[in-house]
């Protein structure tokens, strides 16, 4: 089902301002402080184009004069609006979005962007988490933001409009008729005097419209009302047209007939990676995400995206990610064109594969077999462990991404650590006598495990400038570990906080921390 984001930045103009004059001060002429608004003369006179939160509550507005804005607001400060550095603002505001969020994301003039996020909640575990971190990085940028979520462009923008929140809406799927039934004939992007003469007739609120005779309205105002209303209900398609920068690698497959099914798809998946492999093999570059874009007959876009963990050029490898996706396209009445296009890529050097047929001699490829996983289970799915810098074992160990440089920590082979380490340490119940001696049995879960020897102890300090990591200890207690065999034949890792003496060490518990391979 399609999902589409709408991102309303109601103080746009003069937030970009601020930020403006925040990297370029004290040369910026826009103030860092007080009532803002911006002005573009209408008829010899200046008006208020835009206005930020604080003069909008002293009563300034778009459409005053600036005379009349001075008077309900002092302090006003007015600067001349830049309508082209704001549609650029925007534009560029997009092209990041695209980089981080959705291949399918357009500026939404003049305060406003469209974010197709259909199939990407999973490269943020969830459609909430994206939002979040959309709209925590928005406002770290300085920008007022309001963001909603439905399964039509129409009721998204909607209640990302009309339903002030201070954190993203969702409608959640199949709701959208309902989310907007009590929002105002305005949210539907129709024009004003549209809007004042549906309220003349009575149309307040969107349901009245659902439920009403479509002639009349339509012989009166036209069919731009019910496009809109079907728009927003989901009865039409509303397209997105994304932005790309124009110096990315890209394909495209325009076709004479429309095609449909995941054998054709991949066909024309393999010739575009073809293309765009040319294309990075004369820039010294290799792709690391790839973005395919359905074009169906009736307007909607699709895409797929995929990632690497690594810059590469290999065609059938590039295909071979995007294949697997094709399941996720919904063609409707069939797709007429398809492109490909290299979003993110980097610097790589030139190879004697490059140009020749790929698969001989070439050995374990890690890295295909890392993007597979990614790109199947998610990139948070796939991790490895490496040393950190700690004292305590829980804080010992680190999770790059899969393909990370190793870093200059290492472990200490004389120190061995279990292959599986609890989360978090769990007590135990333990028959040992005090206070060297290797535990002798413990239950654990319920269970009694005899145990038939035990090394130990390695003794650890606590770490002073942290708070406890278990339950019951203090940043200087000591931990005790010993390392047991059972007689089954397991091999555990157990440690009591405290010394076995001194109580101001510890309070003499017991806890299992993890089990050997």
């Amino acid at each position: 089902m399609r999902r589409v984001a709408s991102v309303f930045l109601p103080t746009w103009s003069t937030d970009r301002l601020r930020r403006t004059a925040a990297k370029s001060r004290p040369e910026a002429g826009a103030p860092a402080v007080g009532p803002l608004a911006t002005a573009i003369p209408v008829h010899g006179r200046r008006v208020i184009a835009a206005v930020d939160a604080a003069a909008r509550a002293l009563g300034a507005a778009p459409g005053m004069t600036v005379t009349k804005a001075r008077m309900l607001a002092p302090g006003l400060q007015v600067v001349d609006a830049e309508p082209e550095a704001d549609a650029d603002g925007l534009r560029r505001l997009a092209l990041w979005a695209g980089s981080r969020y959705s291949p399918l994301v357009a500026p939404d003039p003049p305060d406003g962007l469209w974010i197709d996020v259909t199939g990407c909640a999973s490269l943020f575990s969830t459609e909430r988490a994206l939002l979040k971190d959309l709209h925590r990085r928005a406002s770290a940028f300085g920008l007022t933001v309001q963001i909603a979520v439905a399964d039509t462009a129409g009721c998204a923008h909607a209640v990302a409009r009309h339903v002030p929140a201070g954190r993203p809406v969702t409608v959640e799927p199949g709701e959208h008729r309902k989310a907007i039934a009590l929002l105002p004939v305005s949210s539907l992007r129709l024009e004003q005097p549209t809007v004042e003469g549906l309220r003349k007739l009575g149309f307040d609120r969107i349901e009245q419209l659902i439920g009403a005779p479509r002639g009349p309205l339509a012989k009166r105002f036209g069919r731009a009302l019910h496009r809109r209303l079907d728009q927003a209900l989901g009865n039409m398609p509303e397209p997105i047209e994304p932005i790309f920068p124009e110096h990315l690698p890209r394909a495209r497959r325009a076709f004479m007939e429309p095609i449909a099914t995941p054998e054709a798809f991949g066909r024309v998946i393999g010739d575009l990676a073809a293309d765009v492999v040319g294309q990075l093999v004369r820039v010294g570059r290799g792709a690391r995400r790839l973005d395919c874009l359905f074009h169906r007959v009736d307007g909607h876009l699709q895409a797929v995206r995929v990632g690497t963990a690594t810059p590469t050029r290999d065609d059938s490898h590039m295909a071979k990610l995007l294949r697997a996706k094709v399941e996720t396209v919904e063609p409707g009445l069939g797709i007429e064109a398809m492109t490909l296009i290299v979003p993110l890529s980097e610097a790589m050097g030139a190879s004697q594969r490059d140009g020749l047929e790929t698969g001989m001699g070439r050995g374990p490829d890690l890295a295909s077999l890392v993007d597979a996983l990614s790109n199947r289970f998610g990139s948070g799915s796939l991790h490895r462990a490496a040393p950190r810098a700690g004292a305590m074992p829980e804080r010992s160990v680190d999770r790059p991404v899969a393909l990370a440089v190793p870093g200059g920590v290492a472990w200490d082979d004389d120190l061995p650590r279990p292959a599986r380490m609890l989360a978090r340490p769990e007590p135990v119940d333990v028959i040992a006598l005090l206070p060297d001696d290797a535990p002798r049995m413990f239950v654990w879960r319920g269970r009694r495990f005899p145990v038939t020897r035990g090394d130990g102890p390695e003794r650890l300090y606590g770490e002073w400038w942290r708070d406890g990591g278990v339950e019951g200890e203090r940043p200087y207690t000591v931990r005790d570990y010993y390392q047991v065999e059972t007689a089954t034949g397991g091999r555990y890792w157990l440690f009591r906080l405290g010394d076995g003496v001194n109580p101001s060490t510890g309070p003499m518990r017991w806890f299992i921390h993890g089990a050997f391979a």
